[in-house]
């Protein structure tokens, strides 16, 4: 009797067990389901960490690009400008000059490339004629030579006379050897000088763009809505290259002021892509103005934010940074795994439309925190299980830096 029992028991478990299998493959097949990761599309970035302040944005320095004059003042201090507006003019006329005189230069230069290539084609169109002179002298020799012996065979002429003939051509083709060497050397030289004018045009070709949009700099604009704070300097006064113009203020806005270890302030450079954490948001902002120098270890920078307007903002308030290392905008991507290693090829695990498990082989991309690129092998609205180690590992790429 205890042995039946014993049985039914043992059955029971046993059946309960095939049933929790059986509702698990079902309900979460090839993994749980908060290890399944759905290929969609978006950004990934690979970041150093940095920690920040909220702050108004109340100050922006706009330096001269040059020195010069100022011409007029368009926007007095406290006046309120939108982005573009352009607060002061300065002096154009050097730059005017200047561009005047480039070209000049230039219209010298070409007139000087197409003079060079016009002498080109007559030294060559010499050269050419001046070996097919040579060229037809060899041959005349050649037949005089032929003639001469034809009349040596029946004693018309003297063996002295055949080898003065056959000396004149030795000599004639000397002559033409050492002509086509000259006119290699010519040529090349004619290349050259032709290369190096069009070098020289090149040049001031961008020389004079430069100048072109140093114009467009010389009236100084609002590179953001905001108040006017101070100007300085007065119309007439002369002001010198990167010299303080106008500080402009936004008390409405926010910035970031940031900090991030010394080793690694090579990512912090202006211009670079920052994104802001706050407890309920995230932020995408770049770096400011960097502050030169170390101190406690820490580089300073601050960050424009592209929504600075925002009730999430408080002053004061504490946020988390990633200076971005480098990012890929609207690509195939995952969530991160430490299964999954960047720039590889593996073979992972993916859920058909049947529920099965089925292998595929996908390159990777670079890495974040948050996500994976996905390169090829995977499509839009796949199910990657993140579970279960992959068991195939391909050759690791170059690593994106």
């Amino acid at each position: 009797m205890k042995n039946k029992k014993g049985l039914l028991i043992a059955v029971l478990v046993l059946s309960a067990l095939i049933l929790i299998i059986i509702l698990r493959t079902f309900l979460f097949p090839g993994g749980k389901a908060g290890h399944v990761s759905v290929v969609d599309r978006g950004l990934v970035y690979v970041s150093v960490d940095a920690s920040g302040i909220v702050e108004p944005e109340n100050e922006v320095l706009i330096l001269s690009p040059v020195s010069s004059i100022i011409k007029e003042i368009k926007k007095e201090p406290g006046s309120r400008v939108q982005k573009g507006d352009i607060m002061i003019e300065l002096d154009d006329e050097v730059t005017r000059a200047e561009i005047e005189q480039i070209t000049d230069q230039l219209e010298v230069k070409t007139n000087s490339l197409e003079r060079s290539r016009l002498e080109g084609q007559m030294t060559r169109i010499d050269l050419d004629y001046n070996l097919e002179v040579k060229k037809l002298r060899i041959a005349s020799i050649k037949a005089q030579l032929a003639d001469e012996e034809q009349l040596l065979s029946v004693g018309g002429i003297s063996s002295a006379k055949i080898d003065e003939t056959k000396q004149n051509l030795v000599l004639a083709e000397k002559d033409l050897a050492m002509a086509q060497k000259k006119n290699a050397i010519r040529l090349s030289q004619l290349k050259t000088e032709e290369t190096g004018l069009n070098l020289q045009i090149e040049i001031q070709k961008k020389q004079l763009s430069d100048k072109i949009a140093l114009l467009d700099q010389l009236k100084i604009k609002a590179p953001s809505d905001g108040i006017i704070l101070a100007i300085a300097g007065k119309k007439g006064e002369k002001v010198g290259n990167d010299k303080m113009l106008v500080t402009l203020s936004d008390l409405t806005t926010f910035k970031i002021k940031g900090q991030i270890d010394a080793k690694s302030s090579e990512y912090v450079k202006t211009g670079n892509p920052v994104i802001v954490i706050t407890e309920k948001e995230k932020f995408n902002g770049t770096v400011g103005n960097v502050t030169p120098g170390v101190a406690e270890n820490k580089i300073q920078f601050n960050v424009h934010l592209e929504e600075n307007i925002n009730q999430q903002l408080i002053p004061n308030q504490t946020v988390s940074l990633k200076v971005l290392k480098s990012m890929r905008e609207n690509v195939l991507r995952i969530k991160s795994s430490n299964k999954i290693k960047a720039n590889t090829e593996q073979t992972v695990y993916v859920i058909d439309n049947l529920g099965n498990k089925v292998s595929r082989t996908v390159n990777f991309g670079i890495k974040g925190v948050d996500f994976q690129e996905v390169i090829s092998g995977l499509n839009e609205g796949e199910r990657v299980i993140l579970s279960d180690t992959p068991f195939s590992w391909g050759t690791k790429r170059n690593a994106v830096k």
